[in-house]
């Protein structure tokens, strides 16, 4: 529900109409109010780290759009009232092809309902936190009153955010009354925070008033632009009228959802760990042969050092912690037998980019047996030490 600024001349808040009036008089945001509003909200899930969030009044979906890239969201719900708009931009939450090359760690799934933001559907029942921007004056006083019962008695979620725009920096913009034709309301600071403190105080939530869009020099005394009001639950019991009523209710209509690939299905881990052992033991095979051919050029051999930081195996043109150089020291040594190049499980578990995924030699050697060549009793990766298509400077 969220007004179109971004498609407006000089990002202004009010209605094209604005064009007939003197430019001087037209009020800039930078960047655009509705890019400050969505930044506000990205800024609260960077110091909150929600796992389950919802955008009520979603639109066309650009909040939940920059929200999907963070890793700790593994919920991500929009629900609106306009099916069209859901219809028609459902396909910007799919995943891209990067997102499969590169699986998040946690899963993620994206899912659109089209419905009112005043009716109970228990689907968003245990939210870590709900957005509703530039949401509340565009319904009327019916659904206004019903809106606290639903969002903050039903759903109550740890976090609610709520922008609106605030009357007082109206007369700053030029032949505006009301900045959208379809807004029922616009409140003043006080109106707002008025009724804000009235449903914290009856739902047993704190809130915080701030804003953005500031004003310009001369006129500080309008404040913001837009007023947010940030609640949080208190600790303590729920209501008990709404606790009794947590049952499921499914009124929303699911117009679109999608999952992402994550590290946690079984497939994806699987893709990402036998891409990164290949990756890891042809580093190791190729630092090993250049090792070789060094040596061959000695003449006089110099005995072997043991300055962690000159070994061939520990240094593959990355920066390790000295933590990670002791643990890759602990770990067995690649070898050769023959014209072949064996590296130890427990060796490539010990890099950092394996060591990551937490898993154990029985578990990396279940996931990628099918995949690579294992040794005889499958404690190391096994391959050619030369191959057709490597450098060689001597046949140059």
């Amino acid at each position: 529900m969220e007004m179109e600024e971004k498609n407006m001349l000089c990002s202004s808040v009010v209605a094209p109409n604005f064009e007939e009036v003197c430019p001087e008089k037209v009020i800039k945001f930078k960047p655009p109010l509705y890019k400050q509003r969505y930044q506000f909200v990205r800024d609260l899930v960077d110091r909150h780290g929600p796992k389950k969030v919802a955008d009520l009044g979603c639109g066309d979906t650009e909040l939940l759009r920059l929200l999907k890239i963070y890793p700790c969201i593994q919920l991500l719900v929009g629900v609106d009232i306009d099916v069209e708009k859901l219809q028609s931009n459902g396909h910007h939450l799919s995943p891209y092809l990067g997102e499969f090359v590169k699986p998040r760690d946690l899963d993620l799934t994206v899912t659109l309902y089209h419905g009112s933001v005043v009716e109970r559907d228990s689907r968003l029942l245990g939210f870590d936190l709900i957005t509703c921007i530039e949401l509340i004056e565009h319904l009327d006083s019916n659904d206004l009153a019903r809106f606290p019962e639903v969002v903050f008695g039903y759903l109550s979620p740890a976090m609610i955010v709520i922008s609106t725009p605030n009357s007082e920096f109206n007369p700053l913009f030029p032949t505006v009354t009301l900045r959208d034709a379809d807004h029922k309301f616009e409140w003043s600071r006080v109106e707002f925070q008025t009724w804000a403190l009235q449903v914290a105080n009856r739902y047993n939530y704190c809130v915080e008033f701030t804003g953005v869009g500031e004003p310009p020099v001369g006129a500080e005394h309008v404040g913001y632009c837009t007023q947010i009001g940030v609640f949080q639950k208190s600790s303590g019991k729920a209501p008990e009228s709404c606790a009794a009523e947590q049952h499921d209710q499914h009124v929303y209509k699911a117009v679109y959802t999608t999952t992402y690939p994550s590290l946690q299905q079984e497939k994806m881990l699987k893709f990402v760990l036998v891409g990164e052992v290949l990756i890891q033991v042809d580093r190791l095979r190729l630092r090993h042969g250049r090792m070789l051919r060094e040596r061959k050029k000695e003449e006089s051999p110099k005995p072997p050092t043991t300055d962690p930081s000159r070994n061939p195996h520990l240094v593959l043109g990355t920066v390790f912690t000295e933590a990670e150089k002791t643990r890759i020291e602990g770990s067995p040594q690649p070898f050769c037998e023959g014209d072949k190049f064996f590296v130890p499980l427990q060796r490539l578990l010990a890099y950092p980019k394996l060591h990551r995924f937490h898993v154990g030699e029985e578990r990396l050697r279940a996931l990628i047996a099918d995949s690579v060549c294992l040794s005889s009793d499958g404690s190391a990766v096994v391959v050619d030490l030369h191959n057709s298509w490597d450098y060689r400077p001597e046949e140059n």
